[in-house]
């Protein structure tokens, strides 16, 4: 059976991945293509005025937490070549989980119960920095969950093999530069097979390999559940 459908079976299981309403009155949907002016124009490699930037998103909206970029196609990879921009070969650009753009030191839960598969501190620019993925089990099947740009404090604590219980804090959302040098939020992604991969994943893909991508990585709102993003 495919995850997707899967985790749609079992949707009414899942707990929240962060301490907040998804679909509350503080929360909007931010886009981070090359259709919006502010982040097209913008000189992303300075992550302080990335959050700037995002920060005038937000307030446009009257909210202080953003959502959005699964498969969205982003203009702003380009700020790093850990991406692949300016080499022959095709560039990764479509983003493969959600963003929950959010305060650093926001605590990270475990959405099911979970067993930590892996952890690295992908510490590259634009990367995740620490990097926590889950491995959970629906009807005999294993899947995994992989959040991306987290705190270093309590990362750094984590083992390998240690259990969670579903709604356990684990992590926070991290600062940067630690956290890969992005300002502050939260990649959450799906993935169905890791591949042999241990504490990473890409979380960008070529647009090219859009369909090869979303068989292994489906859409992580069918656990956040967000209604901006349905």
């Amino acid at each position: 059976m495919p995850l997707a459908s899967l985790l749609l079976r079992h949707q009414a299981e899942f707990g929240p991945v962060l301490p907040v309403d998804l679909n509350g009155p503080a929360v909007t949907r931010l886009d981070l293509t090359d259709r919006n002016p502010l982040v097209a124009h913008a000189d992303l490699r300075d992550t302080a005025a990335f959050e700037v930037v995002v920060n005038a998103m937000l307030a446009a909206k009257n909210a202080t937490i953003g959502v959005g970029g699964y498969l969205e196609n982003r203009v702003i990879y380009q700020r790093s070549q850990h991406f692949g921009p300016g080499q022959a070969e095709e560039a990764r650009s479509l983003h493969l989980g959600i963003d929950v753009w959010i305060a650093a030191g926001t605590p990270v839960l475990a959405p099911l119960p979970a067993r930590i598969h892996s952890l690295a501190d992908n510490a590259g620019f634009g990367d995740y920095g620490p990097t926590v993925i889950l491995e959970h089990e629906f009807d005999g099947t294993p899947f995994y969950s992989l959040y991306g740009h987290l705190s270093r404090k309590e990362w750094t604590v984590l083992r390998v093999g240690q259990q969670l219980e579903q709604g356990q804090a684990f992590a926070t959302v991290g600062p940067y530069p630690e956290n890969g040098d992005w300002p502050p939020h939260l990649h959450f992604q799906l993935i169905a097979d890791l591949q042999g991969r241990v504490g990473d994943f890409p979380g960008v893909a070529r647009p090219s390999e859009r369909a090869i991508w979303t068989a292994l990585c489906p859409d992580p709102n069918l656990v956040l559940q967000c209604q901006l993003l349905g």
